[in-house]
């Protein structure tokens, strides 16, 4: 019995993984139809979605029934119960790459309005952190954990680099660029919510090995103050 409970919680382990594969890819993706402008690309994130909205129900529905038929205690059932509210957040991140999508679809046909630096540094940033969220919750890496919850202000600066001169340089000079900055300040936007889901994974990977409730990263930050964690 514990060996077939053990055999479920690798294969949950896996979709997991294979989720957050697709998710990462379509935050790529999504990026990549933005810097070519291409609606063709844009739609396919958006249809690749559907994927990622199976596999969270798939994912929901083992953990239900590992907790039916098993009743796990301790570490386990906290790993289960984190693995649907990060299923839950791979979904959502995962919506916001389709919003990506849908802002380059409004921009495909026009001018472009300036180079991207920021963003593509954003989407870097964003992917790497999702990677590493799912990295520390399949290996139960708290330490690695702490470290993308550290990296979130690093997202919250670019945005605020984009959000600074899109509406300094731009909308406020000639506000006719109002429309393609307003959406370039939402790919940022999405992108930054993006790094807010990875943090709450993280979160979750924190409580489930240590039963430890991390709030506002407020806890985190003072460990890193004090020379790393007790």
């Amino acid at each position: 019995m514990q060996r077939h409970f053990d055999e479920e919680l690798a294969d949950l382990n896996k979709e997991i993984l294979r989720m957050g594969g697709l998710t990462e890819e379509s935050i790529l993706k999504s990026v990549e139809a933005l810097k070519a402008r291409s609606a063709e690309q844009a739609e396919q994130v958006i249809t690749d979605d559907k994927k990622i909205d199976e596999l969270e129900l798939a994912i929901d529905e083992k953990c239900l029934d590992l907790l039916a038929l098993h009743q796990p205690m301790a570490i386990d059932l906290r790993f289960v119960t984190m693995a649907m509210k990060i299923s839950t957040d791979l979904e959502r991140i995962a919506d916001l790459a389709v919003d990506i999508a849908q802002r380059v679809l409004q921009l495909a046909d026009k001018p472009q309005l300036k180079p991207l630096i920021d963003i593509p540094k954003l989407a870097a940033l964003a992917q790497t952190m999702v990677k590493e969220a799912i990295d520390a919750f399949v290996r139960k890496d708290v330490e690695l954990a702490r470290k993308v919850i550290l990296r979130d202000s690093e997202a919250d600066n670019l945005r605020n680099l984009v959000q600074s001169e899109l509406i300094n340089d731009y909308i406020a000079k000639d506000p006719s660029t109002a429309p393609r900055a307003v959406a370039l300040l939402l790919v940022a936007r999405h992108l930054e919510r993006i790094c807010d889901h990875t943090t709450n994974i993280c979160e979750d990977v924190i409580f489930m090995v240590e039963g430890k409730v991390v709030k506002h990263h407020l806890e985190i930050l003072h460990e890193k103050q004090n020379g790393g964690s007790k």
